[in-house]
């Protein structure tokens, strides 16, 4: 089945936010934010402001009729700043003006009278003075600390990952209407539709059924929009509501960058033993997580990093302990991979450690401790159906690790200024959302008298593919063509109380309850051919629009079946409820069952560098990937493929940097680098694994959203063992994202200038 979506984009016709039709007497809404990144909020001076032309009212925390609060997890977080302010760029007061651009130009008019306070920008700080977000967490499992007499060789080492900026095309932003009944009606471009629904109502003061919340498509999201579209959907409410008069607030790209929180950058410190057959012992592992000014999804976060802090391999004794530290920066959020990535990363390079200090390829060791069957995860939850070593041994058989290990020591040997290196990347990566309830979900299908059918769920299409699954699903469920289905725009009114599409389960849990719904009315319909059509319901069947009864067409099709059905006051709506079976975990004892299952897989990269210049060209990416039974293999391969690129461009080139003022230095694209068509592998190839797939995915499809962007940890390490190439002896530290000047550094760590002026003239390249 072919994406829905694709001609509409390419003729411009696809709506979104502001694409929407701006209502007469709309205001248009600014944020004035926070100039300081920490300090008391003395006063706000709006006289000026307010005489600027064109201003209708500026909103102040002392304006919002409800709670001040948006903080989900913990609530720490503030709508409009009150007494404090906690980052740069935190909103404190909301200008509302007959146009934009008089909104943007009242800002110069804006003062605000504030006390510096110290600022924290380093997440180690931040946990020696106790600013934490949440009590530490720790993950165990057997006895780490009796362990290391057993090992042969222990090693020990610190690595950090940076921070990531989301960069949708769309940015952040909402369109907000006052209703009739008091409330408001929120066009949002918000992953989780039910977060701004509530959180709005809070700040109004008035119940989440006087707030509706609409969501078309997102232009990405990446979860960036998981929690942080929760503010402006709630400003835009605000002005709404206060004014009675519709409010649109969309931030530009360079406030946006400003104003919202990134991937959350880790430091960690390792350690890991190992026996003489390089059978991982032990390993420990402490993470420092830097959360921001206020909560967001941290806690999760952190949570998951701790779920993945061993990534696909088994070790029989673990002990993880994470905090989750508070910082004067934008609250950080969720970021495809949820925190997995930096956990992996951490893992990773423990073992480069161990096998550059022993001399043996990190491939070798990465193999021989791949979970199996039943293996034991740190929260004590078995690996079932676990591919992780027919992932590897798969890789191994279609690319060749020895051939390809082979041609790069070969190059290397021939050349002196460009030098090849390799790594390989196994990933293991649990698919549910890890508070157990939220995986639920809900759909609403309506089937029409003329035989089409409209879908309503709680997953947000933004760019991934799933209204296209889920058509797919109903269509393949009642038996019929895809073009008589119709994906309604996401809404708090039709589906209530939904999990936002994120955690890689949007398609499982949504597909699900789709599927029920049409199996539901499917029966219902087969149960009126029998008694219609005196047919036999045994052997009774939909396929292809045609009523088959023992595989023979029947006196009737899908138009006539439903419309007969209609005439005999046939119900023909349905709703149907999804609750992932089986899972659970006790977030006090860390201990349980909380993934529905894994998905494995197994990259190679490789990466072309250049030693006089630090500048490097992947020349391949390939993937073995365990996609279960791909329902749309089109869609599959383009989700592995750019989250793959996504993850190569945080581990290379996504240089996040605050000075120590709380200031946001790559703060545009000029300073912000993400990759290009130049950047990307110059050859990406994908193979689907060939297993079962899993009862619990949908149509037994597993999910793709945030595994593969696992594999650009891979480009790290192949850097890495690229610069090793050039210089044998040196040990770079773990330090991603590993950009050409970090590589330009190692390449010639003591800063020797006659080296590369030797090597410039006279080299030649094979």
């Amino acid at each position: 089945m072919n994406h829905l979506d694709p001609v509409r984009h390419v003729r411009g016709e696809s709506q979104y936010l502001d694409d929407v039709p701006v209502q007469q007497g709309t205001l248009h809404a600014v944020v004035f934010e926070s100039p300081l990144a920490h300090g008391i909020l003395r006063a706000v001076h709006l006289e000026e402001a307010l005489l600027a032309p064109g201003v209708v009212r500026i909103l102040t925390a002392a304006d919002i009729p409800g709670e001040n609060q948006i903080g989900g997890i913990v609530p720490d977080e503030p709508l409009l700043a009150e007494g404090h302010v906690h980052f740069r760029g935190q909103p404190v007061a909301l200008i509302l003006a007959e146009t934009e651009h008089q909104a943007q130009a009242a800002i110069r008019y804006l003062r605000v009278d504030i006390d510096p306070l110290p600022i924290i920008t380093d997440p180690r700080v931040a946990a020696a003075q106790g600013e934490l977000i949440v009590p530490p967490r720790t993950f165990q499992i057997g006895d780490s600390a009796a362990a290391w007499s057993q090992c042969a060789h222990i090693f020990e080492g610190e690595a950090e990952s940076g921070g990531q900026e989301h960069l949708y095309i769309e940015t952040q932003g909402a369109y907000a209407f006052p209703t009739e009944m008091g409330g408001v009606r929120i066009i949002s471009s918000t992953q989780g539709p039910t977060a701004v629904q509530r959180h709005t109502a809070h700040v109004l003061g008035i119940g989440m059924h006087q707030v509706e919340v609409d969501v078309t498509r997102l232009g990405g999201g990446f979860g960036g929009k998981e929690d942080q579209a929760t503010p402006w959907g709630a400003l835009a409410a605000l002005g709404a509501f206060v004014a009675r008069r519709p409010v649109k607030l969309v931030l530009d790209r360079m406030a946006d960058m400003r104003m919202t929180g990134k991937r959350h950058p880790y430091t960690s410190d390792f350690r890991i033993g190992l026996d003489d057959n390089l059978q991982i012992l032990a390993y420990e592992v402490t993470f420092y997580q830097n959360a921001g000014a206020a909560a967001d999804l941290s806690p999760a976060v952190l949570e998951r990093t701790l779920f993945h802090a061993t990534n696909a391999y088994y070790i029989p004794n673990v002990t993880a302990m994470a905090y989750s530290c508070r910082t004067n920066l934008p609250p950080n959020t969720a970021f495809r991979g949820f925190g997995g990535p930096q956990g992996m990363f951490v893992m990773e390079s423990a073992i480069v450690k161990a096998a550059e200090t022993l001399g043996v390829l990190p491939s070798e060791i990465q193999r021989r401790n791949l979970l199996r069957e039943n293996d034991l995860f740190s929260y004590r939850q078995p690996a079932e159906l676990c591919n992780a070593e027919l992932a590897w041994d798969t890789a191994n058989e279609v690319y060749g690790l020895p051939k390809l290990r082979t041609e790069v020591d070969s190059f290397n040997q021939q050349n002196e200024r460009l030098k090849k290196g390799l790594s390989v990347m196994p990933i293991c990566f649990g698919i549910s959302f890890t508070k157990t309830p939220m995986n639920q979900a809900r759909a609403l299908v309506h089937i029409y008298t003329d035989g089409s059918v409209g879908v309503s769920t709680g997953a947000v299409e933004m760019g991934q593919g799933v209204n296209t699954k889920i058509a797919q699903v109903a269509a393949q469920t009642l038996g019929i063509s895809p073009n008589r289905i119709k994906v309604e725009s996401t809404n708090t009114t039709r589906v209530a109380n939904t999990s936002p599409s994120a955690a890689s389960a949007t398609a499982d849990l949504n597909g699900k309850a789709t599927q029920m719904a049409c199996q539901v009315l499917r029966e219902r319909l087969l149960r009126h051919a029998e008694l219609e059509y005196t047919l036999n319901y045994e052997g009774l069947e939909i396929r292809d629009e045609q009523v088959l009864s023992a595989g023979v067409p029947a006196d009737t099709n899908w138009e006539k079946l439903v419309s007969s059905a209609y005439w005999k006051r046939v119900n023909l709506t349905e709703n149907a409820h999804y609750a992932t079976p089986d899972i659970h975990f006790d977030p006090v004892t860390n201990q349980g069952y909380p993934f529905a299952y894994h998905v494995y897989g197994t990259a190679y990269t490789t990466v072309t560098l250049d030693c006089l210049r630090g500048t490097y060209t992947f020349d391949a990416l390939r993937i073995v990937h365990d996609f279960g039974e791909s329902m749309n293999p089109a869609i599959d391969q383009g989700q592995i493929e750019g989250g793959a690129v996504q993850g190569i461009g945080w581990m290379t080139m996504e240089e996040l940097i605050y000075n120590e003022e709380g200031r946001l230095l790559s703060n545009s694209l000029n300073s912000y680098k993400i990759p290009d068509l130049y950047s990307v592998p110059q050859r990406i190839d994908v193979h689907f694994l060939e297993t079962p797939g899993h009862p619990r995915a949908i149509l037994r499809s597993k999910a793709v959203g945030e595994p593969p962007l696992m594999y650009g940890i891979g480009a790290y390490f192949a850097v890495r063992d690229a610069i090793r190439a050039f210089r044998p002896g040196h040990r770079p530290t773990f330090s991603a994202p590993i950009t050409p000047e970090k590589a330009l550094l190692n390449l010639y760590p003591t800063g020797v200038a006659e080296e590369v002026a030797q090597l410039a003239p006279t080299t030649t390249v094979a």
